[in-house]
């Protein structure tokens, strides 16, 4: 298997050419019907392709949610393949939003579907739960090193539910999120210019101070738009470590579809938007 240059190496290099905006493609059934399209495989596959022709040669990252693929069926999942395969191309990174967890041969094989570079469902980056215990994604971690691809770990996540989890203290005293963002400082630990094994953190989590985000990897950062988050919100969430965030858009630009036109102003905007926040912190 040919390895490619580390996932944190091209990631780094695309931030830095394109920005750091990452746009989700969420083609769930209220947005189909906002655009116009029947909730089947035919609106599936218009929305999918109008998304990757409007963005995927200006934003860093696109990352479709596996789940609004899955759920036609064998013909959803040809064209998340060809999504993927299509957004590549055009120099998008993708990350691929499955949110895989569990143990053993079976953790292995969902590492395999995404991470191994012949799979057709190759992503650069896969999003993993780690509360069977970070130890139980090995498979995923060791093959994302072997083939230059990368993790996003639930760490610290903007849904109300997770902190029954995230914010668990631990015998030693930290918490679950903690611990999680521990782990992954030390997969990267000496990695340069960035990490390969990155965390997910919401931006809608308010002040973070207590965290250590310095990771040495990326911090992907949901909740921008919709959910209330602002790009002007990041330094104050992310203090020193917001160069490594990847914030996330999705329902902010995807509502202003099915116009090609539209969807790149909005990414435009956001991406703007993203760059001055960050050159005032």
């Amino acid at each position: 298997m040919t390895v490619m240059e580390a996932f944190g190496a091209r990631l780094r290099r695309a931030m830095d050419e394109r920005g750091p905006l990452c746009v989700g493609i969420d083609p769930h059934a209220s947005l189909l019907a906002e655009w116009g399209l029947n909730d089947d495989v035919a609106g599936l596959e218009r929305f999918s392709r109008t998304v990757v022709e409007a963005v995927a040669d200006r934003v860093a990252v696109l990352k479709p949610q596996s789940a609004f693929f899955e759920r036609f069926g064998s013909r959803g999942v040809a064209v998340l393949e060809k999504s993927v395969q299509e957004a590549r191309a055009a120099g998008a990174l993708v990350v691929m939003d499955a949110k895989r967890g569990d143990i053993g041969s079976t953790m292995a094989a969902y590492a395999e579907s995404f991470l191994h570079k012949d799979a057709p469902l190759f992503s650069d980056a896969l999003t993993v739960s780690p509360y069977l215990g970070y130890g139980s994604l090995k498979p995923a971690v060791d093959l994302a090193r072997e083939s230059g691809a990368g993790l996003f770990v639930l760490a610290l996540t903007s849904n109300q539910e997770g902190g029954e989890v995230q914010h668990a203290v631990r015998e030693d005293g930290r918490n679950v999120g903690a611990t999680m963002l521990a782990h992954l400082a030390a997969e990267n630990a000496g990695e340069e210019p960035l990490g390969s094994f990155g965390a997910v953190v919401g931006a809608t989590l308010g002040d973070l101070s207590s965290y250590d985000l310095g990771i040495n990897g990326p911090l992907l950062a949901p909740g921008i738009g919709a959910q209330g988050a602002t790009p002007a919100d990041l330094p104050r969430v992310f203090g020193a470590a917001v160069r490594n965030v990847v914030p996330n858009v999705s329902r902010g630009v995807l509502r202003h579809g099915p116009d090609v036109a539209a969807l790149r102003t909005a990414a435009d905007r956001f991406a703007a938007e993203i760059r001055t926040a960050l050159s005032a912190s």
